[in-house]
C-alpha cells in the first residue's frame, strides 16, 4: 500500500521552520517541559523517576483514567493511546476497512481521513461542507452518498480547515444517520474543547453512540504537539481488538515520558485549554478587523471552535499568492490545493501569541499590492 503524498506536511517540511513568520500553524501556543511541570510541586521528581522500559500496549493506565475523565460514559479500557492522531487515523482505516468498500467523508478535510482509505482500495464519497451557508453540511446529502457498500462515516467536529462546528440538532442527525445505516462512525474531535463558546461544545461521538469511534489529541486543545500524544475512545470491543492487534504493527507502545508528561497535561485540560482560548479570542478580535479593512480582497466565515479558519481570496489563485508572499515577508500561509479544494482558498491560524506581528506584515503586504496595483 502506498497513499499518495501528504500534500500539507510536505509543504510543512519544506517550509515550517524555516519561514520567518507562520500564519496556517493549526495548533495552539505550546510551552516548555518547565512550564508544563510547574502545574505540579512533585511533577520534576515523578519525570526523574520515569521508568524508560516499555510501557502497556494500550497506553499506561494512569494517562487512559486521565483521558477517561473527558468522556461521560467511556473507561480506561475503553481508550488506545497512540504515538500521535495520525498513527490513530492509519490504524483505523486499515484495522476496520477493507478493499471494496466504501466510506464517506466530511470535505474539505485533513488528508489522511481518505488517502489512507483509498490507498487500501476503498472508495470514498466526498460529503462537502457549503462555503456559501458558512461551511455547514446539508444533512439530507448522506442519503444520496450512502450506498451498500459503505462501512463508515468519517467527521471532524470541531472542523479542520474551516473552524465550523455543527449545531447539537445537526449533530444528533448525523449519529442517527450512522445508527440507521449501521455504519462506524469515526468522529475527529482534537479540536474539542477549544469552542470559543463553551456553550456549543457537542457530545464527544463515543458517548452517543456504540459504533462511533471518537479521535483526541494533545496537539491541538492542550498545544504539546511536541509531545506526540493521541488516542481513541469507544465502546465497540470490535475496534479495539483489531486496533490493538494492528498497532503491533506500527509502534507498539508509547514514548514513556510523554505517557507521564501527557497524564500531567490533562489533569489540568482545565487551565490548558483556558490559556489557549484566551489566545484565541484576543487574536479573533484583531482579525474581525483585519477582514473588514480589506473585504475587497479577502473574506472568510468566522469560526466557531478550534484555531484555524479558511479564507477565500476574492482574486488571483492561492498558489500564486501564498508564494510570493512567502517569499516577499516571510509569512506562511497554506494554500488550499494542499487539501484538494481548488485554489482559491488560504488556511489561517490564529492559535498562537505571535498572530499580531504576522497579521501586520500581512496587512501592509495586502495595502501595498492594492497601492501597486492602483498606480
Amino acid at each position: 500500500m502506498q497513499p499518495t503524498p501528504f500534500k500539507l506536511e510536505r509543504y510543512f517540511a519544506q517550509h515550517e521552520f524555516t519561514a520567518r513568520h507562520l500564519l496556517c500553524s493549526s495548533d495552539p501556543e505550546s510551552m516548555s517541559v518547565g512550564e508544563l511541570l510547574e502545574f505540579e510541586p512533585d511533577a520534576l521528581d515523578g519525570l526523574r523517576d520515569t521508568w524508560l522500559g516499555y510501557t502497556e500496549y494500550p497506553g499506561a493506565p494512569a494517562l487512559r483514567r486521565e483521558l477517561a475523565s473527558l468522556y461521560d460514559s467511556v473507561s480506561a479500557d475503553q481508550i488506545i493511546v497512540h504515538t500521535g492522531a495520525q498513527e490513530a487515523i492509519y490504524s483505523f482505516m486499515r484495522s476496520m476497512l477493507a478493499p471494496g468498500d466504501h466510506v464517506i467523508v466530511q470535505m474539505p478535510g485533513y488528508q489522511s481521513h481518505y488517502s489512507v482509505a483509498e490507498a487500501s482500495g476503498v472508495r470514498v464519497s466526498a460529503w462537502m461542507a457549503r462555503e456559501t451557508h458558512g461551511w455547514a453540511l446539508d444533512i439530507d446529502a448522506l442519503e444520496t452518498l450512502v450506498t451498500p457498500a459503505t462501512r463508515a462515516l468519517v467527521i471532524c467536529a470541531p472542523h479542520n480547515p474551516t473552524g465550523y462546528l455543527p449545531s447539537r440538532e445537526a449533530f444528533e442527525q448525523i449519529v442517527d444517520f450512522a445508527r440507521r445505516h449501521q455504519l462506524w462512525l469515526f468522529s475527529d474531535e482534537v479540536y474539542r474543547g477549544l469552542e470559543h463558546d463553551p456553550a456549543d461544545r457537542l457530545p464527544a461521538a463515543c458517548d452517543v453512540y456504540e459504533r462511533a469511534v471518537s479521535l483526541g489529541a494533545l496537539s491541538k486543545t492542550h498545544g504539546l504537539a511536541g509531545l506526540r500524544l493521541g488516542w481513541v475512545a469507544t465502546h465497540s470491543a470490535e475496534v479495539l481488538e483489531r486496533m490493538s492487534t494492528f498497532k503491533d504493527y506500527l509502534t507498539i507502545s508509547n514514548s514513556a515520558p510523554s505517557e507521564y508528561l501527557a497524564t500531567l497535561a490533562v489533569r489540568h485540560s482545565g487551565a490548558l485549554l483556558a490559556r489557549n482560548l484566551e489566545i484565541v479570542r484576543a487574536n479573533l478580535r484583531l482579525l474581525d478587523d483585519f477582514f473588514l479593512r480589506h473585504a475587497q480582497r479577502v473574506e472568510w466565515q468566522r469560526p466557531r471552535a478550534g484555531t484555524i479558519g479558511f479564507v477565500r481570496l476574492k482574486q488571483g489563485a492561492a498558489t500564486r499568492f501564498c508564494s510570493e508572499l512567502l517569499e516577499r515577508t516571510g509569512v506562511l500561509l497554506l494554500p488550499s490545493t494542499l487539501i484538494d479544494h481548488g485554489d482559491a482558498h488560504v488556511r489561517l491560524g490564529f492559535g498562537r501569541r505571535n498572530l499580531p506581528e504576522a497579521l501586520a506584515i500581512l496587512d501592509a503586504y495586502l495595502d501595498a499590492t492594492v497601492t501597486s496595483t492602483a498606480s
